[in-house]
């Protein structure tokens, strides 16, 4: 920076060349010009000077380049030290700075964790950077084969947790062996360590009751500072002079001066170079306001009525470089009986806030609205060439008042308004804390008196001149530059904005040259002309005798105003001319400081403490020079006034001497009411104080200001904060404009750009959480930003004692303004809230912030089983089992034994039905590609079957795998096994574009089960053989591969009969959510009672059609897939969900075609047709899909229902004519593939309508289910989580509850692992890979207590059963089974047991952005990826919002947030998260996420 600077040195630049590049860099910062613009314009400004440069040093011109506004900034500082980056708003006091430093000092640099994140976002740029995920950095993707073609292509993954090869074995390790990115693990212990950290004080101890999750209770800190002194009695202020000969109304005054001086100059208006446009007299604008109040009265109709009656409201839109016009308005309103509502102009159909002005117009009823020639043509038009409607406003007549649109009144004409009246005069806006917009009434009595009050205290007379450098249309710029100056024929000199941007001295100047007795300004404009006013000479200010400031109320205004004293003390300003003055909108002028000869008694200064002050007590603070806070007095009570102090929050009690509370005025000259709104009027305009024996004060009510303050000594009135800015956090308070000041002290030139910092609260989880968002200087690196925001933390920590929430870091100039170039701090807020912020850095704090969740679960003692069960009996609760319909009762026995072995069974088909077909298989265009009759399927298995014998040498009881695409090939090759005694294995072929990731599943199941030889197709068989198949596994260790693509036609010589039904029949091998690859074994004795469960309770029969579209390779898919039409005979028409993928109504048309009764789908076939056809439905209608022969819809699953997706699946295509309660769920796990199935009314038993009932939903209270209760509560109520049951429990199935750990019975509708015992359980695991520990108890468990001879298998969901009052077909009560979620999958947090599902559902809802979501903890820190559905620079709103959502209903802080592109979060084919999977490629650095955030 420095050699930059010596570079222009070298070519010094004419003063007035830098002024303009000043000015220039300035409209940049500003917005008012674009970048390039911005270039141009300095380039041509610079252009004579440039040859100086050149051949200097090349890298300035690329400099210039790179970073546009620094550059000049730097250059320039040596000739004009004016560093234009700082000159907004907020100015330090050096003994705030001094205090921070030393708190930083106290800090060792902590080491946090910095958030990671993708190149592009660090660009912060536009679309174009969109970087698609890195396709390998995905987590290994096994067992389906999708590649990913789009974007959006999710993989599904269903691959087990290794360590995948090329790792060494330096690399460190999760416990389930998983490699971890040393990047990520580091950040996270850095996280970890910094967490460990004390945090504030603990809070006292509280009951937990035994359903309720109590949120910590806040204990008030027995050491707090107390109130002592007496308690405050009323400060009356001196009366109204009474000798004095005022006028009787303001419009008095203005007849008589512009009747009788009507030269005198009232009003002149300045251009943005400084030189006087235009200088409205009092004859002037006399005259215009008659003109225009003859023209409102006399020439507006609307219908031939007049368009206005008196009273009406005229919304008056003028800019701030217009104040003779809009005092024309606002007298011409005035004289016309009309009540003005000054507002700003709106420049965009967007502005912030614009839609609450509308809404305070509509409110009003404001019909007209008054505006310029010039104006009116630079608002936005719509087509018709009007002036648009705004959002969110009432439609408006626009009347532009130039003199030539105005009638002049004929000469008998004089308006009413003289006299004083008691209406309303005007109306003022005011912007609320929450960003309502509501307007405050200024009766024509008040409106009097507060000119009154201005002129006695501040000793105005006639002809003085005002420099006024405020907002004209509002506050004390409108009380003093348009109202008490008319009263005492003043002349207002009227600086607008622009030209105090341009240059800050303007007002200093216009001092000096009008000589004006009285000058307005706030802070900002005092130190925006300190910083300019270095190599100014003849500047006096000694005219001054009242400089007054005011927003003297602010914390940082005391620092303005002592600087600016220092500095100009020496030109003439008189150190008893400064006057803050404090105001409010309801109470106007509160206090003001006067002169020693207006009899103001010396100014004071306070150094209170900051910690007393959170407790609303004043302590003058001696030993902590940290936390103070430094206010000066803003003087006496206005003159006919009185004011007391009193309690914040409740009954309007007076305080006591040393307390902090809200100062109240009674007095002629404060605000009458909010427009239209009674209820709060009455509580602010109307409010008694009271003693604290409960007498009021005064006959008279007081106005709340909304300031809070004491009353100190002298009388003099001291403000410390705004009600509005107030923030109340654990029970202690904090004024949002304090901790402004604290940031700001932190290398606030380096780093914020022009201060523009905001501050407000965010109620989260039932406490205020301080939320502070800063602007960004557009050079500031990642790591400057991050060491800045560490650094404000510590800061506030120290001098506040209070935590932030949130910090958030914007791009320059992206904050919404208020109207003069401030923060609009309320509509920051909003967009926060809706995550429309678009930061560049967050920063959440959650674990040092939030300090009142409740109390972690202690585990109790378990009570014993025995216990339970007297327990429930003595409660009378039934022990919690169900089961199905008896088989016994269903069928013969004698076709169960005949239907024994599945082989006996397809040869029994081809020797009696021989030509009924039982398979048609569709492609993506639902053309039939193959189909298999009875004995076709017999002669393909016998074929098989030979081969497998002669070519394969193979043994009964060999294993072998069919590693086939959907098909009637792989069926064929299942019986082909069966008939040679062989067991199958079935396993999803490799994806040929994925061999890398699928493959090595593949090779892994063909190991682990044993297979002694592979069956698969030509073109499988020639990729398992392929050199991109040798780069994933070594293919010297195949075992045989048989390619049944062209087998010859030959019969095996005999088909191989088990000598018992308890022979193994096949291997069903599965990947669990969790990742754990597991074959379990199946018997011909449960996979002939599976079928005929099946059978009975969907009524199969050989005239029957269904429709499938599921995987055909493990679990009910592939029983259903394979198994089910062989043994009942039915047609069963196959979908593979593959081709779904390129037709997504193949299966809906197919099940139309076929007109199908009974369909059975998965998850992400289901979420495919209700994302894939949503808009679609009417193009299928013509089309000709009708799906009103479906009686039921199986969703396949080994979850909880997800009611949402069936909800919406349902109401999506009842206008395809689906039955509203045709579709249901089924569940079933490994241990039991079909424990329950929800036909609905099918058949003869529907005839009757005894069939089983509909499925119920429950809405159970998630925070009991945390405690593993279940407490049924109404729908809607708050935490209630709606459950589904999973279907109806199948014949021959008995389910019982049982304690996870004590593994007693549970009684009805308590929450426990689900048990099962049935004849078609799994026999047991044939081998577990991955988790050597699962026990043989998953098969052959027996209850603790109770009936302990029934041997049940343990199915590892969590759930329970219900006795409904529904009735099944024996006249049955119906047990409704609830599944709540995997045992494996639950997270431990806090002693709670929480569903990942739960969590998810609430973040996803969090923001339309979000697409997906997954949960998985790591060393107990909760982690939370989001898969962002939008732009990249967006992906920062969701860190806040996925954390609020979290605490707010999960009691749980999240501990890092990964924001990752669509498809990252891998699923596998039944649609289900694998979330274990996610939790490897997070820490193995896989993921390539767009941003990770570490909440400290």
């Amino acid at each position: 920076m420095a050699d930059r600077g010596c570079l222009l040195e070298a070519a010094p630049l004419p003063p007035e060349v830098r002024e303009s590049l000043a000015e220039l860099e300035l409209e940049l910062s500003e917005g008012d010009i674009t970048q390039k613009g911005y270039e141009k314009k300095r380039a041509k400004l610079l252009a004579r000077y440039i040859p100086l440069l050149q051949g200097v040093d090349p890298c300035l011109q690329a400099e210039n380049r790179l970073s546009g506004p620094s550059l000049t900034t730097a250059a320039l500082k040596p000739q004009k030290s004016r560093p234009t980056n700082s000159r907004d708003e907020r100015f330090r006091s050096d003994v705030h700075t001094e205090a921070v430093q030393a708190a930083l000092a106290k800090y060792k640099e902590r080491k946090m964790p910095m958030p990671s994140k993708r190149r592009s976002v660090l660009v912060h740029s536009s679309v174009d950077t969109y970087t698609p995920p890195d396709v390998h950095s995905a987590p290994p993707d096994v067992t389906t084969g999708i590649v990913h073609h789009s974007h959006y292509e999710r993989p599904q993954v269903a691959s087990v947790r290794g360590v995948p090869r090329g790792y060494s074995g330096s690399v460190l390790e999760t416990a389930d062996g998983v490699p971890v990115s040393s990047r990520v693990s580091s950040k996270i212990q850095q996280l970890l360590n910094t967490l460990k950290r004390p945090k504030r004080p603990p809070l006292k101890e509280f009951f937990v009751d035994d359903f309720e999750e109590l949120l910590e209770v806040q204990q008030p800190d027995p050491n707090q500072p107390k109130p002592e002194g007496s308690q405050m009695v009323v400060l009356k202020g001196e009366p109204l002079a009474v000798g004095t000969p005022w006028p009787p109304s303001l419009l008095a005054a203005l007849q008589r001066w512009g009747t009788t001086q009507p030269k005198a100059p009232c009003l002149t208006a300045l251009d943005t170079t400084g030189k006087p446009v235009y200088t409205l007299t009092y004859g002037k604008l006399w005259s215009r306001s008659l003109k225009l109040a003859y023209t409102l009265l006399n020439k507006l109709t609307s219908k031939s009525e007049p368009l206005l009656t008196p009273g009406d409201r005229v919304a008056l839109v003028f800019p701030n470089s217009d104040p003779v016009m809009f005092m024309v308005a606002f007298y011409g309103c005035l004289l016309a009986e009309l009540v003005p509502v000054p507002i700003e102009v709106p420049l965009t159909r967007k502005d912030a806030g614009s839609q609450q002005v509308g809404f305070l117009l509509g409110s009003c009823g404001v019909a007209l609205a008054l505006t310029t020639d010039a104006c009116q043509k630079g608002l936005p038009k719509a087509q018709t060439g009007e002036v648009a409607t705004f959002k969110g406003w009432p439609p408006l007549a626009w009347l532009v008042i130039d003199g030539k649109h105005l009638a002049k009144p004929p000469k008998d004409w004089h308006p009413l308004a003289q006299d004083i009246r008691a209406g309303t005069a005007y109306i003022e806006y005011k912007t609320s804390k929450e960003g309502s917009t509501v307007g405050i009434t200024v009766s024509h009595a008040s409106l009097l008196a507060q000119c009154r009050a201005l002129t006695q205290a501040c000793g105005y007379s006639e002809a003085e001149t005002l420099t006024n450098v405020l907002d004209f249309k509002r506050d004390a710029g409108l009380w003093h530059g348009v109202l008490t100056s008319v009263m005492n024929r003043m002349h207002v000199v009227s600086i607008p904005y622009a030209l105090m941007k341009v240059n800050p001295l303007s007002w200093i100047q216009k001092v000096c040259s009008y000589k004006a007795q009285a000058a307005l300004v706030k802070s900002r404009d005092m130190h925006w002309s300190l910083l300019a006013q270095r190599g100014q000479r003849d500047i006096s200010l000694s005219s001054l005798r009242m400089l007054i400031v005011a927003d003297g109320a602010n914390p940082w205004s005391i620092s303005s105003c002592d600087a600016f004293l220092n500095v100009f003390q020496s030109r003439g300003l008189r150190p008893e001319a400064i006057c803050p003055c404090a105001c409010s909108p309801e109470g106007l002028t509160v206090a003001i400081r006067r002169p020693p000869d207006l009899g103001g008694p010396p100014p004071r200064k306070a150094v209170l403490s900051m910690n007393g002050l959170s407790y609303g007590v004043i302590r003058v603070d001696t030993e902590e020079k940290l936390s103070v806070l430094t206010v000066q007095d803003v003087g006496q009570v206005m003159p006919g006034a009185s004011v007391c102090v009193v309690k914040i929050e409740g009954t309007p009690y007076l305080c006591k001497t040393d307390e902090v509370g809200e100062i109240c005025v009674n007095s002629s000259a404060t605000g009458t009411a909010y427009y239209g709104l009674l209820g709060i009027t009455k509580n602010v305009f109307e409010t008694v104080p009271v003693t604290a024996g409960g007498t009021p004060v005064s006959e008279r009510p007081f106005t709340r200001t909304g300031l809070l303050g004491f009353i100190g000594p002298d009388n003099l009135i001291f403000v410390v904060g705004k009600l509005d800015g107030l923030m109340v956090v654990g029970m202690r308070r904090h004024n949002a404009d304090d901790v402004v000041a604290t940031a700001l002290a932190v290398e606030p030139m380096k780093f914020v750009y022009r201060g523009r910092i905001a501050v407000f609260s965010v109620t989260v989880l039932h406490d205020d959480r301080i939320v502070l968002v800063a602007e960004q200087r557009p050079d500031a690196s990642e790591e400057d930003s991050f060491q800045w925001m560490s650094r404000v933390l510590q800061a506030i920590d120290s001098i506040h004692q209070v935590g932030v929430y949130c910090l958030a870091l914007v791009p320059a100039n992206t904050l919404p303004k208020a109207p003069l170039g401030g923060i609009h701090v309320s509509e920051t807020k909003q967009r926060f809230l809706e995550g429309t912020l678009h930061p560049c850095n967050v920063l959440m704090c959650p674990h040092t912030c939030v300090t009142n969740l409740p109390k972690p679960r202690q585990k109790q003692p378990e009570v014993g089983p025995a216990s339970m069960v007297v327990g429930n009996l003595v409660a009378g609760k039934r022990i919690a089992q169900a089961s199905g319909r008896e088989l016994a009762h269903l069928e013969d026995s004698d076709q169960a034994r005949k239907f024994l072995f599945l082989a006996d069974v397809l040869q029994w088909r081809a020797h009696t039905t021989p030509d009924h077909a039982l398979f048609l298989l569709l492609n993506a265009k639902g053309t039939v590609t193959s189909t298999a009759t009875c004995v076709q399927l017999h002669k393909r298995a016998e074929r098989v079957a030979a081969a497998l014998i002669e070519k394969g040498r193979l043994d009964a009881g060999d294993h072998v795998a069919l590693v086939y695409p959907p098909g009637v090939d792989l069926i064929a090759a299942f019986y082909g096994c069966l008939y040679c005694g062989c067991v199958p294995v079935t396993v999803r072929p490799p994806h040929p574009q994925n061999l890398g990731t699928t493959l090595p599943t593949v090779k892994m199941i063909v190991e682990v089960s044993k297979s002694a030889c592979v069956l698969t197709t030509q073109a499988i068989t020639r990729l398992l053989k392929s050199k991109e198949a040798a780069a994933a596994v070594d293919i010297r260790t195949w075992p045989t591969i048989l390619d049944t693509d062209d087998i010859p036609k030959k019969k095996a010589t005999s088909i191989f009969r088990p000598p018992s039904p308890d022979v193994l029949a096949y291997l069903d091998f599965s990947v669990s959510t969790t990742g754990i690859l597991a074959g379990v074994k199946m018997s011909h004795s449960a996979t002939s009672a599976l079928c005929r469960s099946i059978k009975l309770q969907c009524e199969l029969y050989p005239s029957r059609q269904i429709a499938i579209c599921l995987d055909p390779y493990c679990g009910l898919g592939f029983a259903l897939w394979c198994l089910c039409s062989v043994y009942s005979g039915h047609q069963s028409v196959l979908v593979p969900p593959l081709e779904l993928e390129s037709n997504v109504s193949l299966w809906l048309s197919a099940v139309s075609q076929y007109k199908a009764r009974v369909t059975f789908c998965s998850y992400s076939v289901m979420e495919m047709c209700t994302k894939g056809l949503g808009s679609q439905t009417g193009a299928l209608r013509m089309k000709g899909v009708n799906l009103s022969c479906v009686r039921t819809c199986m969703v396949v699953a080994e979850e909880r229902p997800r009611i949402a997706l069936t909800q919406s699946f349902s109401k999506l295509f009842k206008d395809l004519g689906l039955p509203a309660r045709a579709v249901s769920t089924t569940f079933g796990c490994r241990v039991n593939v079909a424990i329950c199935l929800q036909p609905n009314r099918l058949g003869k038993l529907a005839e009757q309508g005894t069939a089983g009932p509909d499925p119920t939903t429950v809405y159970v209270d998630m925070r009991a289910l945390r405690h593993d209760r279940v407490r049924l509560v109404e729908r809607g109520s708050p935490h209630s989580l709606p459950l589904m049951e999973s279907g109806k429990i199948l014949p021959g199935v008995k389910v019982i509850i049982a304690h996870t750990e004590t593994k007693g019975p549970l009684g009805d509708s308590h929450l426990g692992e689900i048990w099962v015992s049935s004849p078609h359980n799994a026999t047991g695991y044939y081998t577990v890979y991955g988790e050597e520990a699962l026990h043989a108890d998953h098969f052959s468990a027996r209850l603790s207590f109770g009936d302990t001879q029934t041997v049940w298998a343990r199915t590892g969901y969590l759930g329970f059963l219900r006795r409904t009052e529904l009735t099944d077909a024996s006249g049955e009560r119906h047990d409704a089974l609830y599944v709540v979620g995997s045992l494996d999958e639950t997270l431990e947090l806090r002693g709670m047991r929480y569903h990942p599902i739960d969590i998810e559902t609430s973040v996803i809802r969090a923001h339309r952005s979000i697409a997906e979501c997954a949960v998985f903890t790591w060393t107990n820190l909760l982690v939370v990826v989001v898969e962002l559905d939008g732009l990249e620079q967006d992906a920062l709103d969701l860190v806040a919002l996925v954390t609020n959502v979290v605490l707010e209903e999960h009691y749980l802080v999240v501990g890092v947030v990964v924001i990752v592109d669509p498809g990252v979060i891998p699923i596998n084919s039944r649609g289900e998260k694998q979330r274990m999977h996610l939790r490897d490629g997070f820490l193995a650095d896989q993921l390539d996420p767009i941003y990770v955030a570490y909440n400290m």
